[in-house]
């Protein structure tokens, strides 16, 4: 495949596209986490938060959260502090993407929390255990295990998400790939290398999930054996 010379406008488009998603999992499984723990509260408020975050957030396109807080979050801090502050493609790239993954890990840590047995929590607590501990050594651990593959899921369409991003100017791999087919009047060559990128990404991305998954059941199956 000949890429006329353009070849290091895709490397450069892959490893922002890299980094995007990679930060945008980052902030995302914090918000999911926050959010389940918001709808799983006993307290109304809290679950009343929670419940709009998902509800407002999965019924906004992934577009149009990316272009709400490019350009609408410049105008909100400029409103707040009386001076005009750019935000960057690649910040609000992150922040829509982050909050679009959260919510909808939200439902995902949701359901993974609700299957570990009440009864061990219980149990912990009657040993004298403190709830952050009994969170963190007992029902972390059997969260993770379970929403994994919901998790991994979830990446591999904030992966191709990642895309959208570049209406608003970021130099990911599918601008690169519009500015080097835009050069060379050869579209399909720079798609298809695009492509190609975005399914080796993929393929990457849904093998370090099974390693995560076969990481994470190993004890649990050693035992129910």
């Amino acid at each position: 495949m000949e890429l006329h010379g353009f070849g290091h406008l895709l490397i450069s488009g892959f490893w922002v596209t890299l980094q995007l998603a990679v930060t945008s999992l980052v902030f995302g499984l914090l918000f999911g986490l926050l959010g389940a723990a918001a709808k799983l509260s006993p307290i109304r408020s809290l679950h009343a938060i929670g419940t709009l975050y998902t509800t407002l957030i999965r019924g906004i396109p992934e577009l149009l959260l990316v272009l709400i807080l490019y350009y609408g979050t410049s105008t909100l801090l400029n409103w707040l502090l009386g001076r005009y502050i750019e935000v960057g493609p690649f910040t609000a790239g992150v922040a829509a993407l982050s909050l679009a993954f959260g919510a909808y890990a939200t439902e995902v840590f949701r359901s993974a929390m609700l299957e570990i047995p009440k009864g061990q929590r219980e149990a912990a607590l009657a040993i004298g255990m403190r709830p952050w501990a009994i969170f963190w050594h007992i029902e972390l651990p059997q969260l993770w295990r379970i929403a994994i593959p919901g998790l991994g899921n979830l990446f591999l369409v904030l992966l191709k998400d990642t895309a959208l991003v570049s209406v608003v100017g970021l130099n990911e791999l599918m601008r690169q790939a519009y500015v080097a087919a835009g050069n060379t009047k050869e579209p399909f060559t720079f798609y298809m290398a695009a492509a190609l990128i975005y399914l080796t990404l993929t393929i990457i991305s849904m093998q370090v999930t099974r390693w995560l998954e076969r990481r994470a059941n190993r004890g649990f199956e050693e035992a129910r054996a």
